[in-house]
C-alpha cells in the first residue's frame, strides 16, 4: 500500500511558514518522501500500517490549509504515468517488500 499526502498550506506570515515547515518535516521524519512539491508518499506493508501513519498525520494537522490523504495499492502506484522535463530529478524510492522466512 502507498499513502499519498497532498497539502495546500498558507505561507503568507512567518507563523504560517513555520507551521508549514513543521508539518513537512514531520512527514519526512515519519518516512514520507517528496513526490512533488506538496505531495509526499510513503510505502506501507499493510492496510493496518497505513492506518498508523494516517493517525499520525491526523495528530499533526495544522490549523489552516487543506490536506488530502489517499491510499492506493502497489499496482495502482506502479500504474501512475509520470512525465518529466529534460532536466531529471531524483527517482522515487522503490517500495519495501517484506520477506517472511
Amino acid at each position: 500500500m502507498w499513502i499519498l499526502v497532498m497539502f495546500d498550506l498558507p505561507t503568507e506570515t512567518k507563523r504560517q511558514r513555520k507551521l508549514y515547515n513543521e508539518f513537512r518535516k514531520s512527514l519526512l521524519k515519519d518516512g514520507f518522501t517528496m513526490f512533488q512539491f506538496s505531495i509526499y508518499v510513503r510505502n506501507c506493508a499493510s492496510r493496518e500500517n497505513t492506518k498508523v501513519h494516517i493517525d499520525r498525520i491526523k495528530n499533526i494537522l495544522p490549523e489552516e490549509g487543506k490536506i488530502c490523504i489517499i491510499t492506493i495499492t502497489e499496482r495502482q502506484f506502479n500504474d501512475i504515468l509520470l512525465f518529466e522535463g529534460v532536466k531529471k530529478t531524483r527517482p522515487i524510492p522503490e517500495g519495501i517488500q517484506l520477506e517472511l522466512f
